[in-house]
């Protein structure tokens, strides 16, 4: 879904990371680890690259 929202053209996000989304309080399921996050922040970087956007 992010990277959809960055290339229809929004102009932020709200993305959920945790070092443990298994035992967080709240939001645990839809929680990235920051692995995945750093990843994510490449991908959603270059589609913001081609639709004009800069992060």
């Amino acid at each position: 879904m992010a990277k959809a929202a960055i290339a229809a053209g929004a102009d932020g996000l709200m993305v959920e990371v945790h070092n443990n989304p298994e035992k967080a309080l709240c939001d645990g399921p839809q929680s990235l680890r920051p692995e995945k996050y750093e990843n994510l922040l490449k991908q959603i970087s270059q589609i913001a690259t081609v639709v004009g956007k800069k992060m």
